[in-house]
């Protein structure tokens, strides 16, 4: 294997232009999911990825939902463990467009004021930069030694960007082909920092709920029905204000009963990444920590609930100035959750508990968005420490076991419906400008992260 390996890795960097191509191809393809317009561009997208990975072997082709096409690959290679790679292939829209220095659907690559080289495109970096770095990888084995060391099989999602909604039922209507798989692989990430690469096991789970407090059946003039009335903005404001404790730790009853804490092992671990949280907290203006006290940053991001208020409309907003006491109030609410914490069982307790602070003479509507459980992956497991190994190898420097604050809600169905762990792992860089204008993507990532993926295929296959 380590012959084969050497070949292989050589075949890698004796290539890089030509696959730079081949990413720049794809970059042209305008496959943004959002907007109905792109819908042919999205499936021209698909047909292109199918075609690709048909040229390397690969049993491929787009497969027909609801929405945008799934691309679904297998390999014909029987040996070793069965691993499934996702991505996906739709990008942002790119607006403001005045802000973009060329054209986003022409690639650019030039040197920037660091001397790195960066290729400029909508999707460069989120995700079709990332996505074909496996690809390469997988091509640059079966160019060298007409296998791939273990059995690989692909899904390449088109509607990331605007939710996902037709995936979950993909999977499960396909959830025979694809839970044969032993681990599940995503690059929709990036690394802990420009020369670290990392590994997330840990990503926070999500429930979105919306209210609307209503009271009277009209807007009131605040002179004639001022203290009489209810004010359903004040009782909304009163709501959320119960929220949250003073130490920064959310009031909802039974919220943490579900909570663990984590391994002093890993505490430890955490620690020694040498995160700055003044800098961190100063890149938004910020100076001071605002989760519950006594813990780290990265502890409140990474393993600890959260409760925030997304939105909040009730009465006159506009220009000027209107006395009214409104009808209504509404409020945009989501709690991400760590490991063990029932979406459902989080929505009813934040329910119950906003209904009891409601006074007479009021209802409340509750609308439910999402619901999906958080994900960890045993950090001790053989997989996970050879991948780890091999990106040590390829980076030389020790690769690192990160958290993630972020919901990817594709992890969740993966080990909903298809019982497999996730192991995340990105090359993007914290300044890749993703989902803004001018987003770009470093050419050495490109290139280490394809030759990274060539290594942990081959570790994989010990």
């Amino acid at each position: 294997m380590n012959s084969e390996l050497s070949a292989v890795l050589a075949h890698v960097d004796d290539n890089l232009d030509e696959g730079l191509e081949r990413l720049k191809a794809l970059l042209r393809i305008k496959s943004i999911s959002t907007d109905p317009a792109y819908a042919p561009e999205c499936r021209r997208a698909a047909n292109w990825l199918s075609e690709q990975l048909q040229d390397l072997g690969f049993e491929a082709a787009p497969r027909q939902t609801p929405g945008h096409p799934v691309v679904v690959a297998h390999s014909p290679d029987q040996v070793g463990p069965h691993v499934l790679f996702y991505a996906h292939y739709d990008v942002q829209p790119v607006d403001p467009l005045s802000q973009w220095h060329s054209d986003p659907f022409e690639p650019v690559v030039q040197t920037d004021a660091k001397g790195n080289r960066i290729i400029i495109a909508r999707g460069a970096s989120d995700d079709k930069g990332q996505m074909m770095t496996f690809i390469e990888a997988c091509r640059a084995w079966k160019t060298v030694t007409g296998t791939l060391p273990v059995r690989v099989s692909m899904l390449l999602e088109g509607e990331e960007e605007s939710g996902g909604p037709s995936l979950p039922d993909f999977l499960t209507t396909h959830r025979d082909e694809l839970s044969a798989a032993d681990i599940a692989l995503v690059c929709d990430t990036r690394m802990w920092d420009a020369a670290t690469p990392s590994v997330i096991t840990m990503l926070r789970g999500l429930v979105a709920e919306e209210i609307e407090i209503t009271c009277a059946r009209k807007d009131l003039h605040s002179g004639m029905f001022g203290n009489a009335a209810r004010n359903p903005n004040q009782i909304l404001a009163q709501i959320i204000a119960s929220l949250r404790t003073a130490d920064g730790s959310v009031a909802i009853p039974d919220f943490y009963d579900d909570v663990a804490e984590i391994s002093p092992e890993l505490k430890a671990q955490w620690a020694g990444l040498g995160f700055d949280e003044g800098a961190f907290l100063g890149t938004a203006g910020l100076s001071v920590p605002a989760g519950e006290t006594g813990r780290t940053i990265l502890e409140t991001l990474w393993a600890r609930p959260t409760c925030e208020i997304n939105g909040m409309t009730g009465g006159y907003t506009g220009d000027g100035f209107k006395t009214v006491i409104p009808a209504t109030a509404c409020a945009k609410i989501s709690f991400r959750l760590v490991s063990n914490m029932d979406p459902e069982k989080i929505r009813q307790a934040f329910r119950r508990h906003v209904e009891a602070q409601l006074p007479p003479d009021c209802t409340i509507r509750f609308t439910g968005h999402g619901g999906s459980p958080a994900i960890t992956v045993p950090s001790d497991g053989a997989a996970l420490q050879k991948a780890i190994s091999a990106l040590t190898e390829e980076w030389g420097k020790r690769a690192v076991i990160t958290g993630s604050g972020g919901s990817i809600p594709v992890v969740g169905e993966f080990k909903r419906v298809l019982d497999l762990d996730t192991f995340l792992i990105g090359f993007a860089r914290i300044d890749n400008k993703v989902h803004s204008p001018n987003e770009k993507y470093d050419v050495e990532s490109f290139y280490k992260g394809t030759r990274s993926w060539v290594r942990i295929l081959a570790a994989l296959a010990d």
